[in-house]
């Protein structure tokens, strides 16, 4: 079999048993206790809400929500979750069929808002799947730190960009330097060390005796530089789907926090909100289900020193959070619950054919 640009494909052997059984983390109970627990917090945040003096101004704003903003922030972030399933097909399996690609692609969103570190924790899931429907180890961790880098890539170029215009005063309003040069040359230094990193090479073989941990560190930087040369390559090689689907699940994603604010009849400077889009979702780095705590307080924070309403601004990153965590959350139930039937059927295809080694 070949690929487009002429190169053979071969389907990787794989010995599989008539079930699979789900890692601890990702165990439907577990996954359910997970989101239960998540629900009961975000139902303590809404007694806070509700009953906490201080915030009547806020309360004010979410009874008077307009219901079409809101309708078109959910329809933005659908949109976002659209792109993420166009980004993964060409990253990891050209030749992967649709509905599968869709079904990895929404678990994967639905995983990350429930597991902590939610970028990683959704990945991990795909990886497993991945693995189990026959796609080798190596490919699976060097294209998942491809994937990540190349999503995360779009936030960086942007803010370089409009960091660098707005501190000219060419475009937005009239900022610090520390608001906008700052966090360009920031950007900048994180492209940079992305772009070195494949200089680094893999390093020297472990001999068969070496540590566990050593093993490990060894797979790791394998991974790491490998997965940083074939996001370069896959870049560079101008496929309108990797194009499509990074644009877009940044584009959209910063739509519907656009959209969240116009429901309370506030509309910040696009450049404000996309500045402040990625240094507020830092905070889903830390190690939180799904981010919770972590994205909505860094959003907020930032989004106030960049000189929104602190009312406006936590109302419409609580509605924009509620809709990141329940949207994607309900269609990666469904999508995760048929992987998990075909993953245990006896029959069941392999999900990918990958390039034979050379």
């Amino acid at each position: 079999m070949r690929t487009p640009d002429g190169r053979r494909f071969r389907v990787e052997p794989v010995d599989r048993a008539p079930g699979v059984e789900m890692p601890d983390e990702f165990e439907p109970r577990r996954l359910a206790k997970r989101t239960l627990q998540i629900v009961a917090v975000l139902a303590v945040v809404g007694l806070v809400l509700l009953l906490a003096p201080g915030l009547g101004k806020v309360r004010d704003l979410l009874t008077e929500a307009r219901p079409e903003w809101v309708a078109l922030a959910v329809a933005f972030e659908a949109m976002s979750c659209v792109s993420y399933v166009l980004l993964f097909r060409p990253i990891f399996c050209q030749n992967m069929p649709w509905r599968t690609s869709w079904e990895i692609g929404l678990a994967e969103l639905g995983a990350g808002s429930i597991v902590p570190a939610s970028w990683a924790g959704g990945l991990a899931l795909g990886a497993w799947i991945l693995r189990e429907g026959g796609m080798p180890a190596q490919r699976i961790a060097s294209r998942s730190v491809a994937f990540f880098l190349i999503k995360s890539s779009v936030n960086f170029i942007a803010v370089a960009v409009l960091g660098t215009v707005m501190a000219l005063g060419l475009l937005g309003p009239d900022l610090s330097l520390w608001l906008t040069a700052v966090p360009a040359a920031g950007a900048l230094l994180v492209i940079a060390v992305v772009l070195l990193v494949p200089r680094l090479g893999v390093g020297g073989p472990v001999s068969a005796d070496a540590g566990r941990t050593r093993k490990a560190m060894r797979e790791v930087r394998k991974a790491l530089v490998g997965g940083t040369a074939e996001a370069v390559q896959i870049v560079r090689s101008r496929n309108l789907l990797v194009i499509a689907g990074s644009l877009g699940y940044w584009a959209w994603d910063n739509a519907a926090l656009w959209a969240t604010f116009h429901a309370f009849d506030f509309s910040p400077p696009i450049a404000v909100i996309l500045l402040g889009y990625l240094i507020g979702q830092l905070g889903g780095l830390l190690p939180l289900p799904g981010g919770l705590g972590g994205i909505d307080g860094g959003l907020i924070g930032t989004l106030i020193v960049y000189g929104t309403p602190a009312a406006a601004t936590a109302a419409a990153v609580l509605v924009y959070r509620v809709i990141l965590f329940w949207l994607p959350l309900l269609v990666g139930a469904v999508a995760f619950i048929s992987l998990r039937r075909a993953l245990n059927r006896p029959d069941r295809p392999e999900l990918c054919v990958v390039p034979a080694a050379t």
